[in-house]
């Protein structure tokens, strides 16, 4: 979901670009925050205000933020072209930012009136905005591929999850759907989980994880299947969720899911074995680490299925969500933006005094030692945290929120260090 390099960069300026780093970062200390606050909201049903709260707040203030900004800045380079409107990739931040604070507010409150349905407004028209933009700079370039078909398809996913949380909302009130909200609140779920998230992630992942390896491996092949795996099995959930079929029935899309990622774990781990750059920095192993997370997810499901006779499974359900959003989602943005951020800022600062002296490489504009920290933290806190879901012990869930917390903290004054970072020539 990120790109940089020189002649990267400079596709969209970075006045687009860098209000979603920072609004995201906020947005991941912020969940931390909440979930530091209401740690005894693991151990209850997934379905209370402060879960629901912490839930968008990474879904959308964290994940979606900071894909929103990095791929104004990518897509151009998938298609060859510009993107068509920096005042739409403007209006989709501005709208973004404003609505989801309103949204996670009134979540947290459990008041889904005026002020929730502002929020959803407001989110929809942040979405109409960036795929507008994507539609016309497509239109406009006389080049497309694959990784630009998987990114314009998450996009379409998107503003249907966004959409029918839009209408979830309004149902609260209003009951415009045959059944209440939660009946629905699992297809949204996978809406923007898988048809958003992962087929983004993927579909970028693809084009990124290689560049950064300079690795020589390309089998197109492989990533369309990949594309028709994850699609179908998102398809496939439709009529089994809509028409109450057997919930074994389930194991039809996870398989299909899970074959997707097989596959791009293949394709990753042959660019891998076939790079040219022998040493791989901490960035990019952490970011190929999420790809291995991707499967945990999977096999918590599996889980839940075959287990679901005889076992509770609400606590196994919000171990699904914690390993989605705090495994594979959370671990390639830690590791993505020290590779991409460094090069923007760089661009921005040296760009037009480069040649009057000596400036410091990309990587030294944030702190090692701290990203290393970040790392440690992260590690651990998703580890205690995810047993403390599982034991629902509220000591564990404590310990685990405090190395969360942790985490959000140093990514967020590495992040700031970059964003301020002042020119340096020698």
């Amino acid at each position: 979901m990120f790109v940089a390099g020189g002649n990267l960069v400079k596709n969209t300026s970075y006045k687009v670009v860098i209000p979603f780093y920072g609004y995201a970062a906020l947005s991941f200390l912020l969940s931390t925050i909440l979930i530091m606050q209401n740690t005894v909201a693991f151990t209850q049903h997934y379905f209370n205000p402060y879960t629901l709260a912490i839930t968008h707040t990474l879904a959308l203030g964290w994940g979606t933020m900071i894909i929103l900004g990095a791929s104004h800045q990518l897509f151009p380079v998938l298609i060859e072209g510009k993107l068509h409107s920096n005042l739409l990739a403007h209006l989709s931040f501005y709208f973004a930012a404003i609505g989801i604070p309103l949204l996670v507010f009134s979540f947290y409150k459990f008041n889904m009136g005026i002020v929730a349905q502002t929020g959803a407004i407001l989110i929809n028209l942040s979405i109409i905005c960036y795929i507008a933009n994507l539609i016309m700079s497509i239109s406009k370039s006389k080049k497309g591929n694959v990784h630009a078909i998987f990114a314009i398809t998450a996009a379409f996913w998107l503003i249907l999850t966004t959409g029918l949380g839009l209408l979830l909302i309004y149902n609260f009130t209003y009951n415009i759907l045959s059944q209440d909200s939660l009946y629905y609140l699992s297809f949204h779920a996978h809406m923007g989980i898988i048809g958003w998230f992962l087929v983004m992630v993927l579909g970028v992942g693809f084009r990124l994880i290689p560049m950064f390896l300079i690795s020589k491996y390309e089998n197109k092949k492989i990533l369309w299947f990949v594309y028709a795996l994850i699609n179908g099995g998102l398809l496939s959930f439709i009529p089994i969720i809509f028409m109450s079929l057997e919930f074994g029935l389930y194991l039809i899309p996870i398989v299909l899911i899970g074959m997707g990622i097989i596959l791009f774990g293949y394709y990753i781990k042959q660019s891998y074995s076939k790079r040219i750059r022998k040493k791989v920095d901490g960035q990019v192993r952490i970011s190929m680490v999420s790809v291995a997370f991707m499967v945990v997810p999977v096999l918590i499901l599996v889980g839940i299925i075959t287990v679901f006779t005889s076992m509770n499974n609400v606590k196994f359900v919000l171990l699904y969500g914690f390993t989605i959003f705090f495994g594979w989602i959370t671990a390639i943005i830690l590791g993505m933006t020290f590779k991409t951020l460094p090069f923007i800022i760089w661009n921005k600062v040296y760009h037009n005094i480069a040649g009057l002296g000596k400036t410091p490489n990309p990587k030294e504009l944030f702190s090692t030692p701290i990203f290393i920290a970040t790392t440690a933290a992260y590690i651990i806190g998703f580890v205690v945290f995810g047993y403390g879901i599982v034991s629902t012990d509220l000591l564990i869930l404590k310990v685990g929120a405090v190395f969360l917390l942790a985490t959000a903290l140093l990514y967020n004054l590495n992040v700031f260090k970059i964003l301020f970072h002042k020119a340096q020539l020698k």
